[in-house]
C-alpha cells in the first residue's frame, strides 16, 4: 500500500514535528503539493500532503477553520507549514482548527526545503511500487510452479495461490455459474451472488468481463477459454480494488486455467458420445433412473421438460451448436448425432419453464445458431410424451421464419400447415393493390381493424381514431382495389390470414 503520513514524519533528516491530529498519521500519502492559495481545491486530486509557507493564511480562528475545512473537502491528508518565512511558529488558530477537523498538521523547520519533503515522499512511493512489482512477479512464479507441479489439479492449485496473493476469495465457475473450485471453500456459498452477472456475460463469450463493487466488496470476473465460447469464469473477490500489479497476477491465472481447460478438450469427443447415449436413454423414458447430477443435467429433476431441436448456422458445426446450447440451457441435456436423417441437428431436453428463454439466448449467436424448434411440455419419464415433444420441435424448426419457433406458437392451426415462404408470397400478392402508389389512406390497417371487430364499423373507427364514415369509405376503396366483395365470408377469411402473415 502507499506510504503513510507516519512514514514521512519518521524520516529524521526532515525534522518534521506533528502539531495537531496525530491520530490521522496512518492515512496514505499519494503525493506532495505546494500551494499558497487560500483555496487550492481546484488543483488537488486528493491524498496529498499539502505544504505552504502560510503567506496568505487567515489569521482569525474563523478564517483558519474555513481554510482547513476546504483542505479536508479536497481530500488532503496532511498540512505542512514551513516556519521562518511568513510565520515564526505555527499559529494557535491553525492548530485548533486542524485538531478539530482531524487533519494532521506538521511543522516544517526552516532548514528543510519543501523539495526535500517531496523527494522523500517520491522515494517512499517508488519503493512501494517496486515492492508491489516484486510481489507480483513472485506471485506469478508461484502460480506457474503450482500449475506445473501440483498433484491436486491445476485449477485447485492456481485458485489457492491466487486467493492467498489477493488476500480474498477466488472462484472458478462453469458456464452456467456453478462452482468448480473455491478458495477458501466457504467462498462457494456466495456464488449465487454472481448468478445474474454470469448470465449477462455468458452470451458475449471471451469478450465478457466485469468489475463489481459495493462498499468494501470488490469482484473481478473474467472468462476462461482459448477461443470461441467461454468455458467458465474466474471470479476474484477482495476488500479493496484490484491494483494493476495484482491484475497482472489475475491475468496469468486466467491464462493458466484456460490452458488447462484446453488440454482437457481431448476428452470432449468421448464425453459427447456418452452424453448422446444417455440422451437416447432419456428420450426412451428412463429419466427417473439416469444419474442426472453426474451428467450435469440437474435441471431435469423437476420433471416437466421440453425437447428442443436446433440447426447450426452456415459455417458452424453441430459441436459448436451443442456447446452454445449447453451454455444457454444450464442443467439441460444436450447432444448431437441423434437424428439419423439429419446429422447436423442437435437435440436438447430442457426444463419446461426455462426452455424458451434459453433458446432465445442461444439464438442471439447468429454465427452458431440458425434456428431452434421447441416442443410441447412432457414429463421427463414419459417416453410417448417426449417422442411427441421431439416430433413437434422438429416441426416447429421446419417452419422457419423466426430463429426460435415453439409448438405453442404454431399449435395445430392452419398457419402450422403452411409453407412460410409460399404463404408470405401469397399474402404479399393479395394485399399489393392496397399499397398502390397514391393510396395515402392506410387501407390495410383499416381492413385489419374492421375484420378484428367482426365487421363493426363504429368499433373499428374507435380503434383507429377516425370517423366511421372514413372507415366506410376506406372499405369501399379496398373492395374496388382488390376486386373482391367484403360481404363474402371466404374473402374475409383470406384477407384475415394474409394480413396476419404480413404483420409478422
Amino acid at each position: 500500500m502507499p506510504p503513510r503520513l507516519r512514514d514521512v514524519t519518521a524520516i529524521a533528516d526532515l525534522g518534521l514535528v506533528v502539531r495537531a491530529a496525530p491520530s490521522g498519521l496512518d492515512e496514505p500519502v499519494r503525493w506532495v503539493a505546494v500551494s499558497e492559495l487560500e483555496d487550492p481545491r481546484p488543483f488537488l486530486e486528493g491524498g496529498e500532503l499539502l505544504l505552504t509557507t502560510g503567506m496568505r493564511l487567515p489569521q482569525r480562528a474563523a478564517g483558519a477553520t474555513a481554510y482547513v475545512t476546504r483542505l479536508v473537502d479536497a481530500g488532503v491528508v496532511g498540512l505542512g507549514l514551513g516556519i521562518g518565512l511568513s510565520h515564526a511558529s505555527v499559529p494557535a488558530a491553525l492548530v485548533s482548527a486542524a485538531e478539530k477537523a482531524g487533519l494532521p498538521l506538521l511543522e516544517v523547520p526552516e532548514r528543510t526545503p519543501f523539495i526535500a519533503v517531496t523527494k522523500a515522499v517520491s522515494r517512499l512511493l517508488s519503493a512501494e511500487e517496486y515492492d508491489a512489482a516484486a510481489r507480483s512477479f513472485a506471485a506469478q512464479r508461484d502460480l506457474i510452479r503450482a500449475a506445473l507441479t501440483s498433484d491436486d489439479g491445476v485449477a485447485a492449485a492456481v485458485v489457492a495461490r491466487l486467493a492467498k496473493h489477493v488476500g480474498g476469495a477466488v472462484l472458478v465457475l462453469d458456464p452456467s455459474g456453478a462452482v468448480v473450485q473455491a478458495s477458501p471453500p466457504s467462498a462457494a456459498a456466495r456464488a449465487l451472488d454472481l448468478a445474474d452477472e454470469i448470465a449477462r456475460l455468458r452470451p458475449r463469450g471471451l469478450l465478457a468481463s466485469a468489475v463489481l463493487s459495493a462498499a468494501d466488496d470488490y469482484v473481478v470476473i473474467q472468462p476462461l477459454g482459448v477461443r470461441g465460447r467461454a468455458r467458465g469464469f474466474l471470479a476474484v473477490r477482495a476488500s479493496a480494488p484490484i491494483r494493476a500489479n495484482d491484475q497482472a497476477v489475475v491475468n496469468l491465472a486466467v491464462s493458466l486455467l484456460s490452458l488447462a481447460l484446453a488440454r482437457s478438450e481431448g476428452r470432449t469427443a468421448a464425453e459427447r458420445g456418452v452424453r448422446a447415449a444417455a440422451l437416447r436413454l432419456l428420450l426412451d423414458g428412463h429419466g427417473r433412473t439416469l444419474p442426472l447430477e453426474p451428467l450435469g443435467w440437474t435441471g431435469l429433476a423437476s420433471g416437466s421438460v421440453r425437447v428442443l431441436v436446433a440447426r447450426p448456422a452456415r459455417g458452424s458445426s453441430p459441436a459448436a451448436l451443442e456447446d452454445r446450447l449447453t451454455d444457454a440451457l444450464p442443467g439441460a441435456a444436450v447432444a448431437s448425432g441423434l437424428v439419423e436423417d439429419d446429422a447436423d441437428l442437435v437435440v436438447a431436453v430442457a426444463p419446461a419453464a426455462s426452455a424458451r428463454e434459453g433458446a432465445q439466448s442461444a439464438a442471439e449467436d447468429h454465427d452458431v445458431v440458425a434456428g431452434v424448434g421447441i416442443g410441447d411440455p412432457a414429463d421427463v419419464a414419459d417416453a410417448d410424451g417426449l417422442a411427441r415433444s421431439w416430433g413437434r420441435a422438429r416441426r416447429a424448426l421446419g417452419l422457419g421464419g423466426a430463429p426460435v419457433r415453439s409448438y405453442d406458437d404454431v399449435g395445430g392451426g392452419l398457419d402450422a400447415l403452411l409453407d412460410p415462404v409460399a404463404a408470405d408470397a401469397w399474402a404479399g400478392a393479395l394485399l399489393a393493390p392496397l399499397e398502390e402508389p397514391g393510396e395515402r389512406a392506410d387501407l390495410a390497417a383499416t381492413l385489419a381493424a374492421w375484420l378484428a371487430r367482426h365487421g363493426q364499423v363504429d368499433a373499428a373507427a374507435a380503434d383507429l381514431g377516425v370517423h366511421r364514415h372514413t372507415v366506410r369509405h376506406r372499405l369501399r376503396r379496398a373492395e374496388a382495389l382488390l376486386g373482391r366483395s367484403l360481404d363474402d365470408a371466404g374473402v374475409r377469411a383470406e384477407l384475415w390470414l394474409a394480413l396476419s402473415r404480413q404483420s409478422r
